[in-house]
């Protein structure tokens, strides 16, 4: 069995070539005319997706197909095209999270923030473009039959509209400043944070035609990991330091956010990540070896370092 570390390496590599062929200025008649006057969004799109980043979420996709699978011949296109779809809509969520009017924050992953190396209004729209562009990805997984292609659009949609991240982000900014509950503080990171790593969970799954079945049990597994991924980010937040995160340790300490350790204690946060992982990987009781992968990426989810 390969490390994670490998795994990651191979995932980066293959995300990062086809997020590169992808964010190439496409050809369309709405541009034609536009010369450069497009270029400052098309940088302020790539400075954002090529700048480093875990890809943690197309891992997912690739990871949950695996275990689907099962040593079966993968559908390639699907996968890299539900990929770069989920790491889009993950990196417009941070260009916008971090403009003034929402965190406010200067540094991502160790770089100025997009509203800070452009400006607020080239952050705005680069957002709002590379959300365009993930579902126009998905518009070319032509490889799997059409209920498939259409499964995939509608998971990564709610995912990442109101009723997932977006809304998550809203219940968050309505608890600055307010003291809130150990049950509210999980549906706001179920949707904030949780419903990106489900989508990528499931869509590699649609990608691979599992069962429903099976797609129960990832379902599981993703909703833990997705939970403890924020509990653990929570934690760092406290216990790191802003070079080893890439952005502002103790951010939301300033801006008097509802956090897990906040709210439980840094100890009780931490026996609550490791119940989580618990969840996760008894999720995967009845997939073999080739949801290993899953299973070390929950690990990972609770001992990474930024």
């Amino acid at each position: 069995m390969s490390s994670l570390n490998q795994q990651l390496q191979h995932a980066q590599q293959r995300i990062n070539s086809s997020l590169s062929a992808e964010l190439e200025a496409p050809v369309s008649p709405y541009s034609e005319g536009a010369g450069d006057n497009l270029g400052r969004v098309y940088q302020a799109i790539q400075y954002s997706v090529m700048n480093g980043g875990k890809r943690m979420r197309p891992l997912l996709v690739f990871a949950s197909a695996d275990a689907v699978l099962a040593g079966r011949k993968q559908t390639s296109k699907s996968l890299d095209l539900s990929a770069c779809a989920i790491e889009f809509i993950h990196c417009y969520s941070l260009v916008h999270d971090d403009l003034p009017a929402m965190d406010d924050d200067d540094l991502r992953r160790g770089q100025p923030t997009v509203h800070k190396a452009f400006d607020d209004a080239t952050a705005i729209l680069s957002g709002d473009a590379l959300q365009a562009m993930a579902f126009e990805a998905l518009s070319r997984a032509d490889d799997i039959p059409p209920a498939q292609q259409i499964a995939l659009v509608k998971e990564l949609a709610l995912a990442a509209g109101p009723v997932g991240m977006v809304g998550g982000q809203a219940l968050d900014i309505a608890a600055t400043d307010q003291r809130v509950n150990l049950e509210q503080l999980e549906q706001m990171h179920s949707l904030k944070t949780g419903a990106l790593i489900r989508a990528a969970v499931a869509m590699g799954a649609i990608c691979a035609g599992a069962s429903e079945q099976q797609r129960i049990a990832l379902d599981h597994y993703a909703r833990a990991v997705g939970l403890a991924f924020q509990v653990h980010d929570d934690i760092l937040d406290v216990e790191s330091d802003t070079t080893t995160l890439g952005k502002t340790a103790g951010a939301d300490i300033a801006l008097n956010k509802s956090t897990y350790p906040a709210l439980l204690g840094l100890s009780q946060a931490k026996d609550m990540a490791q119940q989580l992982l618990q969840q996760a990987l008894t999720a995967l009781k009845d997939f073999d070896e080739h949801a290993d992968t899953l299973r070390q990426l929950a690990h990972y989810a609770v001992t990474r370092n930024h």
